[in-house]
C-alpha cells in the first residue's frame, strides 16, 4: 500500500510505452524512490555500461510518500550511470512533478533504448505516448516548458527538461523540473539528452487513495508537522533566509571553500549570503530575494525566488518570466560565487538563472571554472583558449562569460562542460581537480569540518553533502553537537548520516526535515502508509542495504577502495586562516574506523557477513 504498483516502462528505441507491476518483494526491501530504483537499475544493467550508451537507462522514480499528505512529500529522484563519475547516480528533485507521477498511478517510469529521433513522453494517467520533440530539440529547459504548456493547453501540465547543454554534452547537465527544481547532480540530464528525450509531461488527476491506515497516517503527519513547526531551524531559519543562512556561519568556523579551495574562508562572504539577499540594492532599492517558495507539500517553503537589476546585465529577449525564477541557495551561490572569488549577487543571480534556464549543475560548473581560473592564473589556460577573456579570480565578467559559453557548449564551454577532472586532466594539472570519484565538492571544506571529509570520500556518487551531512552535527548540533576539527567517532557519524539519508531519499521525503526529525519521526508515517512494519530501525537497515547496493554497483564498474579519497590539497595543504588554520582533513585516521563499522575489508569490499545479514547476493 502507499505504492501504487505500478512501472511505466518506456522503450525509446521501440517507441512502446507499456505498463508492469512493481515488484513487492523489493519494495518491501528498499522501500522506494532511490533504493527501489537503484534495486532495478543493478539488476537490469551491466554495471561496466558506458553510460550515454543506449543499454544504460534512466529510471524516474518517487517514494511511498510521494503525493500524500505527509510534509515535503515532493520528491522524485533520477537514477541512472554517471557519466560524470561512472558511479551509480541518484539525483532527488522536488517541485511538483514527483507528486504528478504518483497522481497518474505511477510509482516510476524505467527509459531504455535510444530513440532515432528527439522525442518527449506525454503522460496523462493510464495513457502514455511519445511524441515528436523536433521542434523543441536545441531549445531552453524554459522554451520548453512554455512550448509544451501551449501545445497541450493544460496549465496544470507539470514537466521535467534537459537543455541545450546536454544536448551539447556537457557531463553535469541536469533535468530541471516546474521551471527551476532539478535532479541536478551527476550527469542525469546528460543521459536524458543521450537517449534523444527531450522532456517529460505529466498530468494526474488520481490521487493517492492507497494508504494502508488513513486515520493513523494522518495523526502521524500532523505530529510531525507540529515538530517542524515547534523547530527554529525549518520554521523560521529555512523559510527566512533559505539553505544561504549557512554563507556567513560556515565562513566564520573557517570552513567556506574559496579560488579553487585555495583557502578556507571568503572576504566578500557577506555580500552573496542570505542576508544580503533580503537587503535593498542601491540600483532601484528592490532587494535580490522577492520571496520564499515551497515545494508539493511542503510546510518549510525553503526555495527562493529572486529578481536581478536588469540595467546589470543584458538581458533584452528574454521571455517575461525570465529573471524572476529560482533564485541562490547555498551550494549554487557558494559554487558561483566564493569559489571563483565572485562576490556580486546579481552576477551570480544571473549564472544561476542560466543554469536553470539551460540545465547544467551549478555546483560542477562554479567548481569547474575555479579550477580554469587557478590554471589561468599558472598561465597555463591563456586567452587564446578563452578567445579574449581573462579567466581571473573575483572577475564578474569571466564568471558571466564562462556560463554564458556554458549553456550551448560553445568555444571553451565545451571544455568547461568536461567537469573539473577531466579538464584539469587536459591541461595537465590533474592536482588542481577538487573532486571526488570525478564530481566537483560542495560548500564544505573537509579542513574545518572533519567529519565531512569522511563522508566526501566514502560518497558512492562522488563528492556530495547530501549522502551524509555530519555539517547538521559539526556545525549546527543537530541531533547533538559533535567538535567539527576532532576525528574521533566520526566513522560511526558519517555512517548512521548516510544510512538514515539513504532511507529519507527513499521514502519520498525531503532530506532537510531532519534538521528537526529523526527516524523516529518518520517512521510512524511510513508504517501507517505501507504495508508491512516500519520502525525507525527498520528504516535504517533499509537504509544500509541501499547504501552497500550502491557500493556493489561502483564496485563491479570498476571502482575500487582506492577512490575513497581526496583531493592532495585537502590532505596536504594546511588551512591557512580561521579556527582550523594549520589543519588538514586526517582522513587516514577515520576511513579504517569506518571500513570496520560498515563491514567491510581492508580495501572497501563488503564481507560475505555483511552481505548474509543485509540480504545481497
Amino acid at each position: 500500500m502507499s505504492w501504487t504498483g505500478n512501472i511505466l516502462r518506456v522503450n525509446l528505441t521501440k517507441g512502446t510505452c507499456k505498463a508492469e507491476t512493481l515488484n513487492n518483494d523489493w519494495a518491501q526491501d528498499y522501500l522506494g524512490q532511490r533504493g527501489l530504483a537503484t534495486k532495478y537499475l543493478v539488476e537490469e544493467v551491466d554495471a561496466k555500461v558506458d553510460a550515454l550508451a543506449p543499454e544504460n537507462k534512466m529510471i524516474m522514480a518517487t517514494g511511498p510518500l510521494t503525493g500524500t499528505m505527509a510534509s515535503t512529500g515532493g520528491r522524485y529522484s533520477v537514477i541512472t550511470k554517471s557519466p560524470l563519475t561512472n558511479c551509480v547516480a541518484c539525483s532527488n528533485s522536488g517541485g511538483f512533478i514527483g507528486a504528478e507521477i504518483k497522481n497518474a498511478g505511477w510509482d516510476m517510469i524505467i527509459f531504455e533504448g535510444k530513440s532515432k529521433k528527439p522525442v518527449y513522453l506525454y503522460l496523462v494517467n493510464d495513457k502514455a505516448e511519445l511524441l515528436p520533440a523536433d521542434d523543441i530539440w536545441g531549445t531552453t529547459v524554459w522554451h520548453t516548458d512554455e512550448w509544451l504548456h501551449k501545445q497541450h493547453q493544460d496549465p496544470m501540465l507539470r514537466i521535467a527538461a534537459v537543455g541545450r547543454s546536454a544536448e551539447a554534452g556537457c557531463l553535469y547537465a541536469a533535468i530541471v523540473n516546474d521551471m527551476h527544481r532539478a535532479a541536478g547532480r551527476s550527469g542525469v540530464g546528460t543521459v536524458m539528452a543521450s537517449k534523444n528525450l527531450k522532456a517529460i509531461a505529466v498530468r494526474g488527476t488520481k490521487g493517492i487513495g492507497n494508504i494502508k491506515d488513513p486515520a493513523r497516517f494522518m495523526a502521524a503527519v500532523n505530529a510531525g508537522k507540529k515538530v517542524l513547526a515547534d523547530n527554529a531551524v525549518t520554521s523560521q531559519g529555512l523559510p527566512t533566509y533559505g539553505t544561504q543562512v549557512l554563507m556567513n556561519v560556515i565562513n566564520e568556523m573557517g570552513a567556506l571553500p574559496a579560488n579553487n579551495m585555495q583557502d578556507v574562508q571568503f572576504e566578500g562572504a557577506q555580500n552573496v549570503s542570505g542576508e544580503a539577499m533580503h537587503e535593498p540594492r542601491k540600483s532601484d532599492g528592490k532587494p535580490n530575494l522577492t520571496t520564499n517558495a515551497g515545494c508539493f507539500g511542503c510546510t518549510i517553503a525553503c526555495g527562493r525566488i529572486s529578481t536581478i537589476d536588469k540595467g546589470h546585465f543584458s538581458v533584452e529577449n528574454k521571455p517575461e518570466y525570465w529573471g524572476n525564477s529560482g533564485g541562490l541557495e547555498y551550494e549554487a551561490a557558494w559554487a558561483l560565487g566564493p569559489d571563483t572569488g565572485v562576490d556580486d549577487i546579481d552576477a551570480l543571480t544571473y549564472a544561476n538563472f542560466l543554469c536553470n534556464e539551460d540545465g547544467f549543475d551549478p555546483i560542477s560548473f562554479g567548481s569547474t571554472l575555479a579550477a580554469a581560473m587557478e590554471l589561468f592564473g599558472m598561465g597555463v589556460i591563456t586567452t587564446k583558449e578563452t578567445n579574449g577573456m581573462e579567466l581571473k579570480f573575483g572577475s564578474a565578467d569571466a564568471l558571466v562569460w564562462a556560463v554564458e559559453k556554458m549553456t550551448t557548449g560553445e568555444g571553451f564551454g565545451k571544455d568547461l562542460g568536461l567537469g573539473s577532472k577531466r579538464l584539469c586532466e587536459k591541461y595537465g594539472h590533474p592536482e588542481l581537480s577538487m573532486t571526488v570519484k570525478g564530481q566537483e565538492f560542495p560548500a564544505y571544506d573537509p579542513r574545518g569540518i572533519q567529519g565531512m571529509g569522511l563522508a566526501y570520500a566514502t560518497s558512492n556518487r562522488g563528492a556530495c553533502h547530501l549522502r551524509g551531512y555530519t555539517v547538521a552535527s559539526e556545525v549546527l548540533g543537530i541531533p547533538e553537537k559533535t567538535d567539527p576539527l576532532v576525528t574521533e567517532g566520526k566513522a560511526g557519524l558519517v555512517k548512521a548520516f548516510q544510512d538514515a539519508t539513504a532511507a529519507v531519499d527513499s521514502s519520498g521525503l525531503c532530506l532537510f526535515t531532519t534538521f528537526a526529525w529523526s527516524l523516529e519521526d518518520i517512521a510512524p508515517q511510513v508504517d501507517a502508509a505501507c504495508e508491512g512494519d516500519w520502525s525507525a530501525e527498520r528504516l535504517a537497515e533499509a537504509g544500509e542495504r541501499i547504501w552497500n547496493m550502491e557500493r556493489d554497483f561502483n564496485l563491479r564498474a570498476g571502482l575500487t577502495g582506492a577512490d575513497d579519497t581526496l583531493p592532495k590539497r585537502l590532505l596536504k595543504d594546511a588551512a591557512k586562516t580561521g579556527p582550523a588554520k594549520g589543519r588538514v582533513n586526517d582522513l587516514d585516521k577515520m576511513l579504517p574506523e569506518y571500513y570496520e563499522q560498515r563491514g567491510w575489508s581492508n580495501d572497501g569490499v563488503p564481507t560475505p557477513a555483511t552481505r548474509q545479514r543485509l540480504g545481497l547476493a
